[in-house]
């Protein structure tokens, strides 16, 4: 069976639409970088959210599939707010 090779267009379409990009979740890296900026650390946010820093650490590197109900808790312990915009 012949595995079938993305096209840089393809690639380039995956990466406007929000699709993992070189194995690592785009959502994921947004989730990154907004705890990042508000200084605080997987563990403080995994306390926050009454779980593992484990879990935050695979959102943060595997957010492919996450819920939104998920992201309105992890915008809502940084004190941010989530906005879903589609175009």
């Amino acid at each position: 069976m012949a595995k079938l090779k993305k096209s840089k267009s393809a690639a380039k379409a995956g990466k406007k639409t929000g699709a993992s990009k070189g194995g690592e979740s785009m959502v994921g890296e947004l989730l990154r970088k907004a705890r990042e900026s508000t200084g605080i650390s997987q563990e403080e946010l995994a306390s926050r959210l009454k779980t593992k820093r484990t879990a935050i650490s695979r959102i943060e590197n595997h957010a492919d599939d996450i819920k939104l109900s998920t992201l309105e808790r992890v915008a809502k312990a940084l004190g941010k707010e989530l906005k879903v915009k589609i175009l």
